[in-house]
Order: structure tokens, then C-alpha cells, then sequence
């Protein structure tokens, strides 16, 4: 671990003396790629070299300044982004084993506390371009992967929303389109976002308490379509509360003047919002033509999970059970043609977009193949033999030949000039 203290301490560049530290702490034999069991032992020393550095520092320092100095260009940099330099140019150059990198990144984080894990993710995003070069990746992707979960787990989705972006950001751009990790394969919902409303009337509600708990109970089916296609008795029942709703929306259209009046569009709305269930604002929710349009296109996307292709022969839904899906997903879309404003645009949206759902659908049937298209291979053409050019006589051929023609018709030549 001395030698590797002492080359924190060089200046310049890494490459200029990371082979050579190396080679003094493991001494292979004229070999500039360690061996299993010697990257193994230099791993050991730098997890514990980068132990000690986060015990040595003090508790109210952050641990990517620790030990920092002014080196002879004028920058500053503290002893563990210095070594974690080292290990990177190393891995980088295949000198060393690529996953190490990674493993040091995952032990620094657990030892660190959630303030200096964004400094240290920072360093993270600052190597994002080498990190993800392909021989580091295929070594280290899965341990990058359970890095940034476990910090994703370990911060508050309220009060750490800039730092939860930053990492889904960086996964994004660190892995690719088709990453299997990131792709729902099972098709599991997120049931655990449940919608709460009330369950005895309060006093002095004017509304239909029975129409107030049909509605807000359809969102039980909806954050989980498939509990409906596998139960019958739910399939029904779902059916028989839509068909309230429905009723309830054919029976009070809504003019334009209420939708010119709720147009989300003029106000640049570009965010989609949780309703609130209280049974005081049912009356004024009906009369918001985007209420009603979160609510109709939820039943499209029931439906169009219901239709899905891909599925086994088992998991199709009965004869009568299309019939009513049919019926139903009719009546839906004329309510949303119905729904100013510009209720025929935005129908004819919602069916494109539902469309291009089923190629995903597919893909996901197909076992997700990748489909990013990878850059051609430049290959090096070997150079020609060099040929002899032909010499001619005015400068190409046509030329030369034409003036062979006059000295051999002279007689022709003179003709032609009278």
C-alpha cells in the first residue's frame, strides 16, 4: 500500500508512472497484463488503500477532498479521486482487470454517507465516456447496475429528486436501449400506488354516494388490468361500473364553452397530475373535459392490454368477452371524439400511440433482441503497386492522337485550313 501512497502523491498524468507502481507492488515477470491471482491480490490492496482513506477522513471533510493539494499545473485533487484516476488509465490500457474499476466505485459508495455519494457520483459522471468504452463495460455493467440501485434505495423519492434523476439519467445514457435490466419482461404493475376515497358519505354531499365509490373504484382495475382477465367475477363487475360511468358521461355531455374554459393547452400544461378523490369535488371533476379524458383513455389502455398480441392461446380472452370489450371500447371512443376540446384530434392520437404500443408488445414476445444499429467497421485497404502513368505526347491521349493524325495527313490539313 506504500508504493501505491507514494504514487498518489506524483504529479502528472497517470500514465506517466501507473505501470511502473504496478509493477513494483506485484513484480510480474516482464508481462504487462496481471494474471488471475495477481489482479486479485492488487484488488485486495486497493480496497483496503481506499478503506483506509475514507476511515482517515475527517467527519465533517468530504471524502473527495481528503488530502487534497495543489500539484505543479495549478490543480487540486484529493488522494481517492487520485487513485481511482490510477485504477481507470489502468483498466483502460487492459493492464489491469476492467471490473476493478467498478468494484472500488461500489465499495466507495457503501462506506460513504448520502452527502458525499453525490460527490462521488459526480466523479462517476465525469468518466461516464471511458467507463463506458466496451472493454470496461462487458466487465463492470452489472456491478454498475447494482451501485446506482442501491443508491437509488437508499435516498428519499422526495427529498433527493434532483440526485434520483441524475442517476436514471446516467443509466440511460450508460446502457443501452435493449438492456434487459431495464425493461419490464414480465409485465408487472405497480400496484402499490393505490387510490384511496372515502368510504362513508359525509354530510351535506349533494351527489350520488353509490355513482361516487362506483367511480373512484375502477381504479382498482386499472393499476391492475390483469386481475380482471383471469377472474370472471371481476371481468363482470368491472363491466357493470364502467357501464355506470359511461352512462353518467353520455347523460351530461360537455358543452364548448366548458372546454374552452378547462383548456390545458393555452396554459402550456406539460405534466400530468394526480386527481384529488374527495367526494366534495365529484361534481366540479365531471365537468373537466381532461378528467374525463384521463379516465376514457385509461379504458383504452385496459382494453388494448386485454387484445395484446403474443399472448398464449389460454390467456386470450372468451368470445363474449370480446364482444363487450368491443361494445365498451366503441362507446369510449365516441365519448373522447365528444370531449372538446378538439375531441376527433385527440382520439386519432390516442389510437396511434395505442398502435405503436403493440410493436413494443411484440418485441418484448420476441425476447427483446437489440436493435441499436452498431457503426460499420473501417477496414484499412491495402495500398495499390504503384503503376507507371502513361506518357503522352500533348497531355492525353485524344490530344496526342489528334496531333499524330496531322503530321501523318498533311495534305488533309492544309485542305481543311482553306
Amino acid at each position: 500500500m506504500e508504493v501505491f501512497k507514494r504514487a498518489i502523491l506524483q504529479p502528472g498524468p497517470p500514465e506517466n508512472f501507473a505501470l511502473k507502481t504496478v509493477q513494483e507492488v506485484i513484480k510480474p515477470q516482464k508481462q504487462t497484463k496481471l494474471a488471475q491471482d495477481e489482479n486479485q491480490f492488487l484488488e485486495n490492496i486497493l480496497r483496503m488503500l481506499l478503506q483506509e482513506f475514507v476511515s482517515a477522513a475527517a467527519s465533517s471533510e468530504k471524502i473527495m477532498q481528503f488530502g487534497q493539494s495543489m500539484d505543479s499545473s495549478g490543480t487540486t485533487q484529493g488522494y481517492i479521486p487520485r487513485l481511482l484516476d490510477i485504477v481507470l488509465y489502468l483498466c483502460e490500457k487492459e493492464h489491469i482487470e476492467g471490473g476493478m474499476i467498478f468494484q472500488l466505485l461500489e465499495d466507495l459508495t457503501e462506506m460513504s454517507t448520502m452527502k458525499n455519494c453525490k460527490d462521488i457520483f459526480g466523479y462517476i459522471e465525469s468518466k461516464q465516456d471511458i467507463l463506458g468504452k466496451h472493454e470496461l463495460f462487458a466487465r463492470g455493467k452489472l456491478v454498475m447496475l447494482r451501485t446506482c440501485n442501491q443508491l437509488l434505495r437508499r435516498l428519499s423519492k422526495a427529498n433527493d429528486v434532483v440526485f434520483c434523476g441524475r442517476i436514471l439519467m446516467f443509466l440511460a445514457h450508460f446502457f443501452p436501449l435493449s438492456e434487459r435490466s431495464a425493461l419490464n419482461i414480465k409485465g408487472v404493475f405497480n400496484t402499490s400506488n393505490e387510490t384511496k376515497f372515502e368510504k362513508e358519505p359525509l354530510e351535506g354531499i349533494c351527489i350520488d354516494f353509490n355513482f361516487y365509490q362506483t367511480f373512484w373504484g375502477l381504479q382498482e382495475f386499472f393499476s391492475n388490468p390483469a386481475s380482471v382477465s383471469h377472474a370472471p367475477i371481476k371481468w363482470q363487475k368491472f363491466t357493470s361500473s364502467l357501464s355506470v360511468v359511461l352512462n353518467t358521461f353520455e347523460a351530461q355531455p360537455l358543452t364548448d364553452e366548458e372546454g374552452d374554459a378547462n383548456n390545458l393547452e393555452e396554459e402550456a400544461v406539460n405534466f400530468s397530475i394526480k386527481y384529488l378523490t374527495s367526494s366534495k369535488l365529484m361534481g366540479l371533476e365531471l365537468k373537466d373535459p381532461s378528467f374525463r379524458r384521463h379516465v376514457l383513455v385509461q379504458c383504452l389502455i385496459l382494453f388494448d392490454y386485454l387484445k395484446a398480441p403474443g399472448k398464449g392461446d389460454k390467456d386470450l380472452p372468451s368470445e363474449s368477452m370480446k364482444e363487450e370489450i368491443t361494445s365498451c371500447e366503441e362507446r369510449v371512443k365516441k365519448l373522447l371524439e365528444l370531449t372538446p376540446p378538439k375531441g376527433s384530434e385527440f382520439l386519432h392520437k390516442i389510437e396511434h400511440i395505442l398502435e405503436r404500443e403493440k410493436n413494443w408488445v411484440w418485441w418484448k414476445r420476441d425476447g427483446c433482441l437489440p436493435y441499436e444499429k452498431q457503426p460499420i467497421e473501417k477496414k484499412e485497404v491495402p495500398e495499390g503497386s504503384k503503376k507507371r502513368r502513361p506518357r503522352w505526347r500533348l497531355g492525353n491521349k485524344e490530344l496526342s492522337q489528334l496531333w499524330k493524325w496531322a503530321d501523318q495527313n498533311p495534305v488533309g490539313y492544309s485542305v481543311q485550313r482553306l
